[in-house]
């Protein structure tokens, strides 16, 4: 897994997570901002627990 200084980093060096962030609802694209992810399996951890989240209320 390789890790990145910060979300602007990965976004900027990694396609995938890229197209993966754009693809995200606003309100899980802000947490990922916010958690400044670095790696694309701690974006769809993050992503993953939001979701969760939602369905539970």
């Amino acid at each position: 897994m390789t890790e990145y200084l910060c979300l602007s980093d990965l976004l900027d060096s990694d396609l995938s997570s890229y197209e993966y962030f754009c693809s995200l609802p606003e309100n899980i694209k802000q947490k990922i901002e916010m958690e400044d992810a670095r790696s694309f399996s701690e974006m769809q951890a993050i992503a993953r627990q939001e979701k969760q989240k939602g369905f539970l209320f």
